[in-house]
């Protein structure tokens, strides 16, 4: 399915498209309340991922999801238009979950997968600094949303936790033998936090990449590089500092000279493991392909371009290609 769909989407069903009406939230919740169903039925455990398209460009809410927004600038309403449907799209999952007896018996993982965007009105990232792209607090910090009536008591929390818990947490939860798990693995479990109470300290701290720009977060200290090699860091302490105004680098702080030892030591894994010298199969990428490779390039999609050219999600990234060649 494409990551860029809003309403009437094309999504794929095995390798087959299929064009829907409606809002690509609500579809893929319908879709997998009919899986649910289908297991529930068979009294089989389930495993369910629900990859949300919304909010995102090209932003296409329906005029009824945008109608609580009428003093907002057209984008921005259509941006919080598109998570009214989402919020909806919620409701009919837990719904459903109930309406199916299973809610007490199922593990309800909401999270998001990026901080917000900027020129979006009134402002997603609240006090934070920066937005999606950054590795700043507001590039970086998501909503994290976990539901186990039965298991785990309703409660805010502020332990520090990243999608990288998210494999591990599960296979301790499901009692499967964790020792099925690829030893170079960022993430931890979260079953002491969730069921035994808070926690005060996590044990392993938190990286992050993205291009050539890094960060760490270990408790209430954060490292942030925008070069990575180049051995130029802004820390700041979160506890204190949340929207990181105050850079306090450059003191010799044990502290501070123990999270760029951490960072360098995860940055080193992560080079190792894309390389593929942590795996056993030597690799991570499939032999003979490139490293890095667009749905563009491939004469499978390019046969749809024709149908394609004119949709909102796909026109920008049609014609910058075909300008391109």
């Amino acid at each position: 399915m494409t990551n860029f769909f809003d309403l009437n989407p094309i999504l794929s069903r095995n390798g087959e498209f299929e064009e829907h009406q409606g809002d690509s939230s609500e579809i893929v919740v319908e879709q997998a309340l009919k899986f649910i169903r289908g297991s529930a039925a068979k009294d089989k455990p389930f495993f369910t991922i629900i990859w949300y398209g919304t909010p995102h460009s090209p932003w296409m809410a329906s005029e009824t999801d945008q109608q609580p927004f009428p003093t907002l600038d057209a984008r921005s309403k259509k941006h919080y238009g598109e998570l009214v449907a989402m919020d909806r799209s919620i409701g009919a999952l837990r719904t459903g979950l109930r309406e199916l007896n299973i809610a007490d018996n199922t593990i309800l993982w909401f999270n998001g997968d990026n901080g917000g965007l900027s020129g979006i009105k009134p402002t997603t990232v609240a006090h934070l600094r920066g937005y999606k792209n950054s590795v700043y607090e507001g590039g970086l910090r998501v909503p994290a949303i976990l539901e186990w009536p039965t298991k785990i008591t309703p409660r805010i929390s502020t332990f520090p936790s990243c999608t990288m818990d998210i494999f591990p947490t599960l296979i301790e939860l499901a009692g499967l033998d964790a020792r099925s798990i690829s030893g170079v693995i960022d993430g931890i479990s979260l079953k002491g936090p969730l069921l035994d109470g808070e926690e005060s300290l996590r044990k392993d701290p938190i990286g992050f990449r993205h291009t050539n720009r890094g960060a760490m977060v270990y408790n209430n200290l954060k490292l942030v590089t925008q070069q990575v090699g180049s051995g130029k860091y802004e820390i700041y302490d979160l506890s204190k500092d949340p929207s990181e105004a105050k850079n306090i680098a450059g003191s010799r702080n044990l502290a501070h000279m123990e999270i760029i030892r951490l960072f360098k030591s995860w940055i080193a894994s992560v080079d190792r493991s894309a390389k593929g010298a942590d795996y056993p199969e030597g690799h991570v990428i499939p032999l003979g392909r490139k490293q890095q490779i667009s749905w563009l390039s491939l004469p499978k999609y390019q046969t749809y371009f024709p149908q394609w050219k004119n949709r909102p999600e796909f026109k920008p990234y049609i014609d910058r290609y075909q300008r391109q060649k």
